[in-house]
């Protein structure tokens, strides 16, 4: 609440006096230390209500189910695939998704890999970076005929 505590943690210790042996051209401005503030409540918090009815963290109940049975290749591709489902959630616009393998031998997939992503990277790679250029380049020129 706004109304709670306007008071600070801690305050200048107002007992305090500057040592005798000071010297401020060597040890800087002198500053009285800080103590904790006898007025100060501490930061805000609810207070708890007694619940006599809990019963402790909730946990789902545990029914048996008759008709469940244990089906070891759920999960086994009975057929090639033919389609594939990829949620994607990106931050920054620009991203570019393609060549998507799914494949259960690493040679097949590295030898895709050589005959499509390899084959193209430098060529992409030189195009995005003259694009990247060319829009630089047009920016000024944007800029001092608004």
């Amino acid at each position: 609440p706004e109304d709670w505590d306007t008071e600070p943690e801690k305050i200048l210790d107002a007992e305090a006096k500057q040592p005798e042996d000071w010297d401020t051209e060597d040890d800087g401005e002198w500053e009285a230390p800080m103590i904790p503030n006898p007025a100060y409540k501490g930061e805000w918090s609810p207070k708890m209500i007694e619940n006599p009815a809990y019963k402790g963290e909730w946990k789902a109940a545990r029914i048996p189910n008759p008709e469940y049975a244990e089906d070891k290749n759920m999960y086994l591709a009975q057929a090639p695939l033919k389609y594939v489902g990829i949620d994607i959630w990106q931050v920054t616009a620009g991203s570019i998704f393609d060549n998507i393998i799914i494949g259960d031998n690493l040679d097949e997939v590295n030898a895709i890999i050589d005959a499509t992503w390899k084959a193209t990277k430098d060529a992409e790679s030189e195009a995005f970076t003259a694009s990247e250029k060319k829009a630089e380049d047009e920016k000024p020129a944007a800029e001092e005929s608004a």
